[in-house]
């Protein structure tokens, strides 16, 4: 596979407990039309609804906001959680989105990460999955323009049909994350979605990438679509500086809010007890590969070394965090943009190349220019 990646960010978010909501949430929107200046091909936000930390509990309002305030980049729903929504409503919603973004929608849907979430709703644990598969059957039939007829214990449905067809023909892209298990994987092969792989970098997620890619492979050839790893994406917790050592200074600010969070409260399984020295549980997430706190070149590295194990994907997001403060945070977005996404990117090759090619030719045209010059000298 080509090595040219996309890149971007995923949002769930991830914010800390002390600091105005209400900022942090206009933060996160302003951090997008940052990623939109500097290159950034795509950022997505999550749907929460409990814990705390992870405050937007309606991705497409957040979308629709960044929306109007960036031109190119992409917006992906990280996800939608199918099971606690009636699929029309949902599907109705989308397609307006569809149309707001003329065609810069991803739209992301999933069983929701947070098991808070689905006690409070008295939605049944067992049930989940099952009701992902079913609602999306049902939302790509309403997509495709079809008059829907169905029920369930969770939604009713009659003669139901939208008003509008997607913007983006047929309908935008479609993606399921992948945690823990290959069931995301089948389900995104089964429906012709892309793969986003929230825990690509955690010790489980890397180990697993290649029977990933092959649950994925097999699922979408069965169902008659045809698997494309420039679809796949995957994420990975990254904060980067000009150094190594201000690297770490900077995580300080709120790296041990964020591993506590997982640790205690949400679902990334990082293999650490959020109460040891800071030093130490960041040596540890940074030698195991869980995340990035360094320079580009660390992070390039990251990155190849998660093609090699992949087998090759299309994207790379880094997972939003507060572990920097605002200004060190956006430089490190900035430095991505500047020195990691050019060493993946094919202009830099074409200029490279340009470059090695006139250095190779520089005596002999510096000899013809001068020759030539001389000549119109002479009387």
């Amino acid at each position: 596979m080509d090595t040219t990646l996309n890149f971007g960010t995923f949002i769930a978010p991830v914010h800390s407990l002390g600091e105005n909501p209400t900022l942090q949430i206009r933060r996160d929107i302003e951090l997008v039309e940052q990623l939109d200046r500097l290159g950034f091909h795509e950022a997505w936000f999550g749907e929460h609804h409990s814990g705390g930390t992870e405050i937007i509990a309606c991705p497409e309002i957040a979308i629709a906001a960044a929306a109007e305030r960036t031109s190119r980049i992409r917006l992906g729903t990280g996800v939608v959680t199918l099971p606690y929504h009636n699929p029309f409503l949902v599907a109705d919603r989308i397609v307006q989105l569809d149309h707001q973004l003329m065609g810069r929608l991803i739209f992301g849907v999933g069983a929701g990460a947070l098991a808070y979430d689905a006690h409070m709703l008295g939605v049944d644990h067992n049930a989940i999955r099952d009701r992902v598969d079913e609602g999306l059957g049902l939302i790509l039939r309403l997509f495709r323009g079809e008059t829907v007829t169905a029920s369930s214990d969770w939604y009713q449905l009659r003669d139901a049909r939208l008003q509008l067809l997607p913007f983006t023909r047929p309908h935008m892209e479609l993606a399921i994350p992948v945690v823990n298990t290959l069931a995301g994987a089948m389900s995104a092969g089964k429906h012709g979605a892309a793969m986003l792989s929230i825990a690509a970098t955690t010790n489980r997620g890397f180990e697993a990438l290649p029977g990933t890619w092959e649950a994925y492979h097999n699922s979408a050839r069965s169902a008659g679509h045809a698997p494309d790893r420039a679809s796949w994406r995957l994420v990975g917790p990254v904060h980067i500086a000009e150094t190594r050592e201000r690297a770490r200074a900077n995580v300080r600010h709120g790296f041990q809010d964020w591993l506590n969070y997982f640790v205690k409260v949400g679902t990334l399984p990082l293999a650490v007890d959020g109460g040891g020295n800071i030093d130490s549980e960041i040596d540890y997430l940074v030698n195991a590969g869980v995340a990035v706190i360094g320079t580009p070149d660390d992070l390039v590295t990251q990155i190849e070394r998660l093609q090699k194990r992949s087998g090759g994907f299309g994207c790379y997001l880094s997972m939003s965090h507060n572990w920097a403060d605002v200004a060190e945070t956006r430089r490190s977005y900035e430095l991505i943009a500047r020195y990691v996404m050019p060493r993946f990117d094919r202009q830099n090759r074409q200029r490279l190349a340009v470059n090695t090619w006139a250095k190779e030719k520089h005596k002999e045209f510096s000899e013809l220019r001068r020759i030539a010059a001389e000549r119109v000298a002479k009387p």
